[in-house]
């Protein structure tokens, strides 16, 4: 294979996702030298087929959930319906507005986007066959691995965008949605497509355990809300391949369980939530003696592989997937390269957050958790149902809970279900990085009538000191 060019950068990004364009923009801003190698569109998964898309989507949902109640606020409307194709198109504009958004940025910091496949050939070098058929070879003073993740099938179940789907096929390229959905996994790509199909009309069936990484109370609460909705749950059952018939017509799950008659479920179309795997083939990973495990890359705090000068992020590594998380793993990366000093992440810290109806927001340890690993807890809570501004809205469901350390008076874990929760957290977010107490958060002024008052009152009531319950 003759190459026909050879370039020199400090930093060559192996995959331009959400952690390795912001990565590349910091990189830039430190004074570096960039390249970007990207074989789809940069940006990644977050802005083509998740994060942005499926928000967009679900902004969509939630109008037509409200329009639905508009009488109860006094406001008479004909029909309601739902037009999924201009709910679609209108999520693929916000993503071409922010996808330009991107390059605009490239050009502003001289950021080289290279479109091609790469793949590492040797330390700190980087084979690109680019999409004009050329072969260039790239040289960093360190790479970064960015390579991003994909969605996991159900083994002997391939996807095929058809009766088989995955968030890519919803949020990319299907402008139409199942009448009948049958939704195998109930992370927060489980849920919040729930929430989408449920409130444009369609059957939903959702197997698996809901919002498995949430604390229990959370978990419980969403349940209710879901089955007052019209979404059957069947948590406690893990169909295999052998439990579903997949035809031209349908899609039909046999659900069998000890004890009880066998159950058949008809639907339109399968859709898979069941997690994500690590974009670690062909990209030279063998070659070099990188260390990976379970599928995916292991680095160190910085970010460091095993092999010098290679660094990875994001979703690749398997840990919280997430494009925030992303985000600070490619900026802490690239100050390292660039000398500076940079503070681990403490995933500790880290929101989480999911859209489903009602939202979930949280950060830190579970209540189960914390009490697992013997900590003595002080645990405050706080309905939105007692707060003026949800009440004013209409969306008086879920709770906040504050976990704080009995002795140390720490903020261990804070969990919120209900309205606005996904941007609530972010208040919890900067206490837990100013190591602020519940105490001092409710010494903070939230301004009245705001669904913020819920956060000053459930770290309040830590100490039994809230005001409206």
């Amino acid at each position: 294979m003759a190459v026909e060019q050879r370039q020199e950068y400090d930093v060559v990004f192996l995959g331009g996702g959400t952690g390795g364009y912001v990565a590349a923009i910091r990189a830039a801003q430190l004074g570096l030298k960039v390249a970007v190698v990207e074989k789809d569109k940069v940006g990644g998964t977050c802005l083509h087929r998740g994060c942005i898309p499926s928000k967009a989507l679900l902004k969509s949902a939630e109008l037509l959930e409200q329009a639905r109640r508009a009488r109860e606020f006094g406001v008479l409307v004909g029909e309601v319906q739902g037009d999924y194709a201009t709910a679609f198109r209108r999520s693929q504009q916000v993503v071409e507005q922010l996808h330009k958004g991107i390059h605009f940025l490239f050009r502003k910091h001289g950021i080289t986007l290279i479109q091609g496949v790469g793949r590492l050939t040797a330390n700190r070098t980087v084979l690109v066959n680019s999409a004009d058929g050329q072969h260039q070879e790239l040289r960093g003073r360190a790479i970064v691995i960015d390579t991003g993740s994909r969605p996991r099938p159900i083994p002997g179940i391939p996807f095929d965008g058809v009766r088989v789907l995955n968030s890519d096929h919803t949020t990319a390229e299907l402008d139409w949605y199942p009448k009948r959905v049958i939704i195998r996994g109930g992370g927060a790509t489980g849920v919040e497509h729930a929430t989408i199909y449920r409130s444009f009309g369609a059957e939903v069936t959702l197997v698996g355990r809901i919002v498995p990484n949430e604390d229990e109370e959370v978990q419980q609460q969403l349940i209710r809300a879901f089955t007052r909705k019209g979404i059957r749950i069947i948590p406690d059952y893990r169909p295999t391949a052998e439990d579903f018939d997949i035809t031209e017509g349908g899609v039909r799950m046999r659900v069998r369980k000890s004890g009880a008659p066998e159950e058949i479920i008809e639907a339109d179309a399968l859709f898979v939530a069941l997690g994500r795997e690590g974009n670690i083939e062909d990209i030279g990973l063998e070659e070099l003696g990188i260390r990976t495990k379970d599928g995916f890359i292991v680095t160190d705090e910085y970010f460091r592989t095993n092999v010098e000068g290679v660094y990875a992020i994001g979703d690749v590594l398997g840990i919280q997937q997430l494009a925030h998380t992303a985000m600070h793993q490619g900026i802490i990366a690239v100050e390292h390269i660039a000398g500076e000093k940079p503070l681990p992440l403490d995933y500790q810290r880290v929101p989480v957050v999911t859209y489903c109806h009602p939202e979930i927001a949280s950060l830190g340890l579970t209540e189960r958790e914390a009490k697992e690993q013997g900590r003595a807890i002080k645990v405050g809570k706080f309905p939105f149902r007692a707060n003026g501004k949800s009440l004013i809205e209409g969306e008086t469901d879920g709770f906040v809970k504050v976990i704080a350390d009995a002795e140390t008076n720490d903020i261990i874990g804070v969990h919120i279900i209900g309205n606005h929760a996904t941007e609530l957290i972010a208040e919890v977010a900067l206490a837990k990085l100013l190591e602020a107490t519940p105490w001092e958060i409710g010494l903070s002024v939230h301004p009245h009538p705001t669904v913020s008052e819920v956060i000053g009152e459930a770290a309040l009531a830590v100490d039994n000191l809230a005001i409206h319950i």
